[in-house]
């Protein structure tokens, strides 16, 4: 796979990786932005938003926004994430020209007309109101407004039933002129396009984008509160739990080696310590599994299970207890030669469709690293030591600092028992 750093006429940088064989271009980008960037007392505008960007733009209302969506079987979404706000399009070659004006009304000229704007908001609403009737999403707001408090992580990212009431067509307008800017787009495409092509199709679409942004930067979340333990009382017959701890920077040296003890621990589904020890021996859950989640701000550590309610305290102790063994060097050189085989092995299916390789290719560009981490990073994974891992999961796996967040009606003491969860606290 040939990687292509291009350039567009007008400064934009984007990474091309062509395909002619099939006929189809999948577009990826990004900006710096993110629900991190939502103004207090109105969580949820840039999720708000990317719902109203494909509700009409320009002279199209939002019905005939989507019928020539539906005309040139276009793939058009946004998302928002915590550090950046989403866009991507897959669409024909011969709809590549119509399906890019599409997305350049829809960046720069969203209408925010009044009953879509009602429509969306009604929706996002049920969303919310059902969110907060499901433990397991209970259990992972509660976790980051505990582990990342006085932070903007610790904010819900879809909002709360009054924050969404709150959000105006002008404050999506404030934040799309806020974040939406040409220095953080970061742009990945992959397909049956030419460096030439794809540069006049990148000013076409984001060169009328103003050159920068005036974005407050955030600070660093820090040494997340460690040892927390938080219930959230549910009526439901199972509860569940999300725990979790600080974690390595994408950057750090040592990143790959903690991918590798991830793998071991949580992550590495039916061959991980957390899977045998706590269902297979024990039979105390259908499943439990960790993953690293590595932020802009922060970089994290969690896993989640669920079992019945009398017995999501000894699942924990249990899992708690792996740690321990783990960060004592309880780990064996076939272990770490088994994860890292899957991890290296498992790689190219991350590459198998071209909308993956655009998704992928955006991640690591957002991540800052260059085009050439592709093929180093098979390398980078083989070259990890068991003396690699047993360090890492002495400094990471401490179980005195897990976070953990219980929802359901669990047999286990707390150090604050929150109440029963509402629709404006999901």
């Amino acid at each position: 796979m040939k990687i292509e750093t291009i350039k567009s006429p007008g400064g934009i940088e984007a990474w091309l990786v062509e395909e002619h064989a099939v006929p189809i271009l999948a577009l990826r980008f990004a900006f710096d932005g993110g629900s991190a960037q939502d103004p207090v007392g109105k969580e949820g505008t840039a999720n708000f938003l990317t719902q109203m960007l494909v509700e009409g733009a320009g002279d199209l209302t939002s019905t005939a926004f989507q019928e020539r969506v539906k005309d040139i079987a276009l793939r058009i979404g946004f998302r928002a994430g915590k550090d950046a706000l989403f866009g991507n399009i897959e669409v024909l070659t011969e709809s590549r020209a119509e399906a890019a004006a599409l997305l350049r009304l829809a960046l720069m000229e969203p209408r925010f007309d009044a009953e879509s704007v009602e429509r969306t908001r009604q929706r996002l609403k049920v969303g919310i109101a059902r969110a907060a009737r499901e433990p397991d999403k209970v259990a992972a707001a509660e976790w980051e407004a505990v582990a990342f408090a006085g932070h903007p992580y610790a904010r819900p990212a879809g909002g709360t039933l009054q924050s969404v009431d709150a959000i105006m067509a002008d404050d999506m307008e404030f934040y799309r002129r806020r974040v939406l800017a040409k220095r953080t787009l970061k742009v990945t495409a992959v397909g049956d396009i030419t460096p030439q092509e794809l540069g006049q199709l990148l000013d076409e679409i984001f060169g009328g984008l103003p050159d920068d942004t005036q974005l407050p930067t955030l600070g660093a979340v820090g040494v997340l509160p460690a040892g927390r333990r938080s219930i959230i009382e549910m009526d439901v017959p199972q509860s569940v739990a999300v725990f979790g701890m600080t974690a390595l920077a994408r950057k750090d040296p040592d990143y790959m080696a903690s991918v590798v003890l991830n793998f071991i621990g949580g992550g590495g589904s039916f061959s991980s310590r957390l899977m045998e020890e706590v269902r297979v021996k024990r039979g105390l859950t259908y499943g439990v599994s960790t993953a690293i989640m590595p932020l802009r701000c922060a970089s994290i550590l969690k896993g989640s299970v669920a079992t019945r309610n009398h017995l999501i305290g000894t699942s924990l102790e249990v899992i708690g207890a792996e740690f321990a063994k783990m960060a004592a060097g309880d780990i064996g050189e076939d272990e770490v030669a088994k994860a890292k085989s899957a991890i290296i092995g498992s790689y190219p299916l991350a590459f198998d469709a071209s909308a993956k390789i655009a998704d992928q290719l955006l991640s690591l560009r957002l991540d800052g690293f260059g085009p050439e981490y592709v093929a180093n990073r098979n390398a980078m994974v083989a070259a990890v030591t068991l003396a690699d891992v047993k360090r890492v999961a002495a400094q990471l796996l401490r179980p005195e600092n897990l976070i953990v967040t219980v929802v359901g009606k669990p047999s286990l003491g707390a150090e604050h028992v929150a109440p029963q969860a509402s629709a404006s606290a999901a």
